[in-house]
């Protein structure tokens, strides 16, 4: 990649990667009695919601500005292999294998921003 595209491509991947969490946090907002319902069939303590929530709309923050971005890939892609593991292991069903699949692909792109850093466009940048 030609490095004058290399704060772009950062960019971009950040604001896209942190599109997920964003919607997902805000849907939960608006429909929590729901979550709180699938979460508990889902043998989640429904008292995580507003955990979860917050964590997410923190993260899609922390992403969207570039701030803490390293540790904050570091901990999305933790939270994509557990969300994996506790929503969407029926492997059995198609549906639920690529969302499985769809979250093992999300962690391996968070740990590559937490590798690489936020670039030069974002509050990291900034500070150093």
């Amino acid at each position: 990649m030609n490095p004058n595209l290399l704060p772009a491509a950062l960019l971009l991947a950040r604001l896209l990667m942190s599109s997920i969490f964003l919607i997902s946090g805000l849907s939960k907002l608006s429909h929590p009695d729901a979550v709180a319902a699938y979460m508990q069939a889902s043998g989640v303590p429904a008292a995580l919601l507003w955990p979860t929530v917050a964590f997410e709309l923190a993260a899609a923050a922390l992403l969207i500005a570039g701030f803490a971005t390293r540790a904050t890939g570091a901990l999305l892609a933790g939270f994509c292999v557990v969300t994996a593991l506790l929503f969407h292991a029926n492997l059995g069903d198609q549906i639920q294998q690529l969302m499985f699949l769809k979250n093992l692909v999300m962690a391996g792109g968070f740990l590559a921003l937490a590798v690489a850093g936020a670039g030069r466009w974002s509050l990291d940048g900034r500070r150093s």
